[in-house]
């Protein structure tokens, strides 16, 4: 009966979402970006660190698709490759974002009383600091490299998962299913996981979305400074960063990773605004 249900409204979501074609737009250029992470090894034409000084700065070709850089290594492919350790920061880091916020949202807002006043305390000296900073300075102190800087992108992006959850538990918890939980002696950990969390996912789902974008964009900031990803492995912020000092001579150089950062981070925006609308139960009809 539940996974009737679940499939029905699943269903209902995709009909609601593909009458959005931005946010199908948004899905298609999201899922071919996931494709190439994933098959990045057999799709790039030639290893990502293979070198060629014959061909620094070539132009574009048959040989090298997109040119290649000083070093004379194809930019196709660390483009291709790239894609993964940007796309990872993005995921990861939200997914420990929204764990970590999750739980003390759902627990702020469910408990009420000092737990709410104490976790939103420190949640308020947490955002006093800028993001940016917050996260430069964490991945500074961590040491550069792509685990610190999903490390330090997961953390300092905790506060507006918190918020959200918190906000969304504080609609749900007095409703009738919750109190006929409590009721029958469900536990607090039981009814929080099972009924209250599933209930209070909606508008959480929508910001993990968009905030993937958000977390690709930081990381390949990160990555411009050199805090993130460390040469020679390719990230389309540290290929800009490689191709900011030729861009009069070379402009594709910085170009070519800018415009990946930017279908990216465009994709993840237009499916979260458009499963902010599907899910929105005012426009079902």
């Amino acid at each position: 009966m539940r996974k009737t249900r679940k499939k029905s409204k699943l269903k209902d979501l995709w009909r609601r979402l593909k009458r959005n074609k931005l946010a199908v737009a948004g899905l298609v250029v999201l899922a071919l970006l996931i494709f190439v992470a994933i098959a990045a090894p057999l799709l790039a034409p030639y290893g990502y660190s293979v070198q060629d000084s014959k061909a620094s700065y070539a132009a574009a070709s048959p040989e090298h698709p997109l040119g290649a850089d000083k070093l004379g290594r194809d930019l196709l492919s660390r483009l291709i490759v790239g894609a993964r350790a940007s796309l990872m920061m993005g995921s990861i880091a939200v997914s420990i974002a929204a764990s970590i916020g999750i739980a003390i949202g759902a627990t702020a807002g469910y408990f009420g009383g000092w737990t709410d006043n104490i976790s939103m305390r420190v949640l308020d000296i947490y955002q006093s600091i800028p993001m940016l900073l917050l996260c430069i300075t964490l991945a500074a102190i961590l040491g550069p490299s792509l685990q610190n800087a999903i490390i330090a992108l997961g953390v300092c992006s905790v506060p507006g998962y918190a918020r959200l959850m918190r906000a969304s538990v504080l609609t749900v918890r007095d409703k009738e299913f919750i109190e006929a939980a409590r009721a029958v002696n469900a536990g607090n950990a039981r009814i929080i996981l099972q009924h209250i969390v599933p209930n209070a996912m909606a508008p959480l789902i929508v910001e993990i979305t968009m905030g993937i974008g958000s977390c690709i964009l930081a990381g390949s900031l990160l990555s411009f400074v050199g805090l993130g990803v460390q040469p020679p492995t390719p990230e389309w912020g540290t290929m800009i960063a490689e191709g900011r000092n030729v861009m009069r001579e070379h402009p594709t150089l910085a170009l070519y990773p800018g415009i990946c950062v930017m279908l990216s981070v465009l994709s993840c925006n237009l499916l979260g605004d458009g499963l902010r609308d599907a899910l929105d139960p005012r426009l079902r009809n």
